[in-house]
């Protein structure tokens, strides 16, 4: 499993080596989470400027850090660092409209234009057609926003970047920018990840509840399950302490300087890909959500009912959740969230007793499946 760039330009390679910056926390000692601690240390070797991650199983709670979280000062990552999680927001979205048809207040097989009329057509594609179901799966066939080149040049490349970082985009903006575009396939014909498919989610939160999706996330997940460390941020371009510095290429190759991107406006990413977190607060929801302590039986069985990715023969895609089947044979369920200098992972096993997150803090390069595979299949 790599880390999929939803919300980042393009993938570069190495800075170089960046040293091990201080001990591991206390937790750090024993030899269970070895491999895990090595593929961390890859990671930085091969040019992370820094790591961190918390595990959660039978045992308790182990948490590790390599690198740094500032390549000017030195300064070490933290186990406590808050991050951009990207992608990771689409599981909180998407719980909250498992939520919402729990309670009745409306269906996955509803269509969008019911909910939002008029919001998805153009170009071929048409909201009569696709179901919610269909955007929480990635089958609706909606163009992603983040594939338009013109937004690749204003948002991931240097001089766009730069002039532009502090925008304040629109989720109708953002889906006006997909709708330029033909549809990547009919509606329920075949599976393609599409950032456009949660804003439009995060559009029907609104209209259902009268609440945007941060209002929502926060009043149905943060606040229940005290995830102290987790907000969305809306328009807020600063990262809460503590955290660390974020860093990219902004390019679409490997040469190059290396830019601090910690700053930025995240309406961008919005409901696909805005919120903040640390790795203690993503374990602790993925094992809420998976022990049936945030949806009925019936919500949770639709949520890990999944289609195939054609791209990857290891991960299969539910509502908003991945299962990923590592070399062992174990199966983790969660979700990765890449965006602007941070590339993130959080997952659990299918009964929540095993929990794994972790950040790199560059988005260019870094080994994410072999620090899964380090904490659950010892290699």
């Amino acid at each position: 499993m790599t880390v999929r760039m939803t919300l980042a330009a393009a993938t570069a390679v190495a800075l170089s080596a960046v040293a091990l910056a201080g001990p591991a926390v206390a937790a750090d000692k024993g030899s269970d989470h070895d491999a895990t601690r090595k593929a961390i240390e890859a990671a930085v070797d091969a040019g992370v400027p820094g790591v961190t991650a918390t595990a959660k199983d039978g045992h308790g709670s182990w948490s590790t850090t390599a690198g740094v979280g500032n390549i000017k000062t030195d300064q070490p990552r933290s186990e406590h660092d808050r991050y951009r999680v990207g992608s990771i927001t689409k599981t909180f979205v998407a719980t909250v409209l498992l939520q919402l048809e729990a309670e009745g207040r409306l269906s996955l097989d509803d269509r969008v234009e019911r909910w939002l009329p008029g919001v998805v057509e153009g170009n071929g594609h048409d909201g009569a057609r696709i179901t919610l179901r269909q955007l929480l799966n990635h089958t609706s066939g909606i163009y992603s926003y983040t594939s338009d080149d013109d937004f690749v040049r204003k948002y991931f490349l240097a001089d766009g970047f730069f002039k532009h970082r502090y925008d304040t985009l629109t989720p109708r903006q953002l889906v006006s920018i997909a709708m330029r575009h033909k549809p990547e396939f009919a509606p329920g014909t075949s599976y393609s990840y599409s950032n456009t498919n949660y804003i439009v989610a995060g559009m029907v939160i609104e209209k259902a509840t009268g609440r945007s999706y941060g209002d929502e996330v926060r009043r149905r997940i943060i606040e229940p399950l005290r995830l102290a460390a987790t907000s969305v941020p809306g328009t807020r371009a600063t990262v809460p302490q503590p955290s660390s510095r974020a860093y990219s290429k902004l390019a679409e190759d490997a040469t190059g300087p290396t830019y601090d991107v910690t700053v930025l406006n995240p309406s961008g990413a919005g409901a696909a890909g805005g919120m903040i977190s640390d790795s203690a607060d993503l374990n602790r929801f993925y094992r809420a959500l998976m022990q049936g302590r945030l949806l009925p039986a019936e919500q949770l069985k639709e949520m890990k009912t999944t289609v195939t990715d054609p791209d990857t023969n290891d991960i299969r895609y539910g509502l908003g959740l991945m299962d990923v089947e590592l070399s062992c044979g174990v199966h983790v369920w969660g979700h990765e969230g890449g965006i602007h200098g941070s590339s993130s992972v959080a997952v659990t096993t299918a009964d929540g007793r095993h929990s794994l997150a972790f950040n790199f803090n560059g988005d260019w390069t870094g080994d994410a499946a072999a620090v899964l595979e380090g904490e659950y299949c010892g290699k």
